[in-house]
């Protein structure tokens, strides 16, 4: 059993807040197995990496020894989490759901241990439960204290509508804890309210109270925004390896570390080895290397992973990018536009002459006629002519 000093260091690594730690190092002391649970709402078909930082940290729990349950809300799917949402949220048909928890399984699959994970599915204990069960769990809140939640709370003093089944979300989340008899959930910062809901609910039904451990939302490859398909500045685990690689070295050095501490399987050691080694002088671009390859292995295969660096390289490393290429931040627009703004053309007009002419590259392919615009989020190597070079983020 790993001692309780390093256990808590892996278990606060890339963490946001942990409630209450005093009670985890009690829980851990014990010496059985914690129940650590995390839910997720199968309300799309495919993940990206933002949302693998609770499954990673799931990961360490097992590494530990620790017994994961991964819960795949099938039943509040059906009515839709509100957390952060300025707008009622539509729910999801039953057929949605069970589509998109077959595929949930098959790729959490690629980060956590299967013989070591347990797959709750919580329609399992609300569909007994019935009409009369779910009055009764309703009967545990007030609406005074579902306004305390800051996204209720703005969409109330806004005129804006909320519909009496968002209530019942973070009650039922909280139960699910109940349910469950988790030590300790796992979820998001947004995700705070309905975390500290499973405290109290556990403390009425006469249980421990689940610590909480909140996981920052991961930045997207623009480094400012949360990581989302809408906003085009995701990296999807479904994605190509040579896109995943592509993308993830297309990232900052400063959202580097952010990946390594959130995203990587790296001891704490080792990665602070590699940031001793950056501030003595090491080319940053090695170490966004290694975590490249990790990544792609990791969610395809160790042989994906040295193609995809072979690539990389052959498109992009051998005399091509300059090692201080500029990074700039745009607004959206045409390619044509997005030339002009970042300084590598003089007007939009030349912009298009070197387009046409086929002296535009975007992330070393060579961009043909017209001005396609580039959707906001998205960051990519600009290219014109031979010596032209900027890195360059699309606000």
């Amino acid at each position: 059993m790993v001692d309780i000093e390093s256990q808590m260091a892996l278990i606060k690594r890339g963490a946001d807040e942990l409630l209450i730690e005093s009670e985890l190092v009690e829980k851990i002391k014990s010496g059985r197995p914690l129940r650590v649970k995390a839910g997720f709402d199968p309300t799309a078909p495919d993940l990206h990496l933002g949302h693998t930082v609770l499954i990673n940290k799931l990961r360490h729990f097992q590494d530990l020894g620790h017994h994961v349950m991964f819960l795949i809300g099938d039943f509040t799917g059906m009515i839709g989490d509100p957390s952060g949402k300025n707008a009622t949220r539509p729910p999801l048909s039953r057929e949605q759901i069970l589509e998109n928890a077959n595929t949930y399984r098959e790729q959490v699959f690629k980060i956590l241990d299967p013989v070591k994970t347990e797959v709750c599915f919580n329609s399992s204990w609300f569909e007994p439960i019935g009409a009369a069960g779910m009055i009764k769990l309703a009967a545990r809140h007030t609406v005074a204290r579902m306004l305390e939640r800051d996204d209720f709370a703005k969409r109330y003093a806004n005129g804006q509508p909320i519909a009496i089944h968002e209530f019942l979300y973070p009650l039922c989340q909280g139960y699910d804890s109940v349910a469950m008899k988790a030590d300790i959930e796992l979820g998001g910062t947004d995700q705070k309210f309905n975390l500290l809901v499973g405290r109290e609910l556990q403390k009425h039904y006469g249980q421990a109270p689940q610590c909480v451990l909140m996981m920052p939302l991961l930045e997207g490859l623009d480094g400012m925004n949360k990581m989302s398909k809408s906003l085009g500045n995701y990296i999807g685990i479904a994605e190509s390896p040579t896109e995943i690689f592509g993308k993830l070295m297309s990232v900052s050095d400063e959202l580097m570390w952010r990946y390594y501490d959130l995203l990587s399987f790296r001891g704490n050691d080792e990665i602070a080895g590699f940031k001793r080694e950056v501030g003595e002088g090491r080319n940053p671009r090695d170490i966004k290397v290694l975590l490249a390859q990790e990544i792609v292995a990791r969610f395809h295969s160790g042989k994906d992973a040295e193609a995809a660096l072979a690539e990389f390289e052959a498109r992009f490393q051998r005399g091509v990018l300059p090692e201080d290429m500029p990074e700039i931040s745009v607004p959206a627009g045409s390619i044509a536009q997005i030339l002009k703004a970042a300084g590598l053309t003089a007007s939009t007009s030349e912009a298009l002459r070197m387009i046409g002419g086929g002296g535009v590259r975007i992330n070393g392919e060579k961009v043909g006629d017209g001005g396609t615009p580039i959707a906001a989020g998205a960051v990519v190597v600009l290219q014109v002519g031979k010596r032209k070079f900027a890195r360059v983020t699309v606000i």
